[in-house]
């Protein structure tokens, strides 16, 4: 069993952007490439883009894949017609109460939603919102069309306070995931977006000490040139791209930059921390349904979205 932490190990703010732009296929034969190369950016929400592989893992922030919501890991959302407010759909059966006491909400994407939408467009940024301000790793994921490809997806392992790191996260994964040009304001009615929380931190016994579809994964190790790394999947990956825990753990090898040849004896000398995430995820739609009160005819009108949260 895992050594439990409440919350990640203190470090520099790491942020992370999602791979999955395209579905590798995978032999568990540990000599695959994995073609997606990870991204990262400095501590602030400004400045360059770096690489996410560091020689001491002590700065800089790392590419976390994010592909498309994961069964179990976050609530279902639907819209309420005559409120114009978001609320749980029902689980599946069985999974009922995975959905109690939940922090995640839909109006965390909502107001998402708002900054991207009054950055694209020029308004003041929206007043703080009602939503808890607790502090959480989070990840701010955007996809477009009906098949949801990724578009952009970058996060943190270090806890913030949820209104800054949202506001912050929104606008760099939107704008600064440089697998992607930045989102336009062309593009905004084809977006869906996702907030993912982690939680439940822990140090695992090795590197199949944990699950697929239940846990997201984050592993150091040392490459063939004596340099750290460090590599990230969230839960619901492993699961939607059909891998095993060998094929997870390969991918990461490799997204993280290692090159050689994978053998079960490198796997473990792997240092492996698993965590859970809760997840919510709206569209755009649902976004504009939920603010109606502040558009007409599909155009935000200043002052931006200021009444609903005050």
């Amino acid at each position: 069993m895992g050594k439990r932490r409440c919350v990640p190990p203190l470090e520099p703010k790491l942020a992370a952007g999602c791979c999955g732009v395209k579905k590798p296929k995978l032999s568990g034969s540990g000599t695959h490439t994995h073609g997606n190369q990870s991204t990262t950016v400095p501590g602030s929400s400004s400045g360059p883009l770096q690489n996410h592989q560091h020689a001491d893992g002590s700065s800089g922030r790392e590419n976390v894949s994010d592909l498309t919501l994961g069964p179990g890991n976050s609530p279902i959302t639907r819209m309420n017609p005559a409120s114009g407010a978001l609320s749980p759909l029902p689980r599946p059966n069985g999974t009922a109460n995975t959905t109690k006491n939940l922090v995640v909400t839909a109006e965390m994407c909502c107001y998402c939603f708002d900054v991207l939408y009054c950055h694209l467009y020029g308004f003041p940024q929206p007043r703080l919102p009602r939503f808890t301000n607790d502090p959480y790793p989070l990840f701010v994921t955007w996809k477009t069309g009906r098949d949801k490809r990724l578009r952009g997806c970058i996060g943190t392992f270090s806890a913030m306070n949820l209104h800054s790191g949202l506001r912050e996260y929104t606008l760099t994964s939107a704008l600064k995931d440089s697998r992607f040009p930045p989102l336009t304001r062309e593009e905004l009615p084809k977006l869906s977006c996702s907030v993912s929380l982690l939680t439940n931190f822990e140090d695992a016994s090795d590197y199949l000490d944990w699950e697929v579809g239940v846990h997201g994964i984050r592993i150091e190790f040392i490459n063939e040139k004596g340099v750290k790394r460090t590599a990230t999947y969230l839960p619901e990956v492993a699961k939607e791209q059909d891998w095993d825990q060998i094929q997870t753990i390969d991918s990461l090898l490799r997204k993280g930059g290692f090159k050689a040849p994978i053998t079960s004896e490198f796997r473990k000398t792997i240092r492996l921390t698993r965590y859970r995430s809760e997840k919510v995820t709206i569209s755009y739609a649902e976004y504009i349904a939920s603010r109606q009160h502040c558009f007409q005819n599909g155009t935000l009108h200043a002052p931006p979205l200021y009444n609903h949260y005050s």
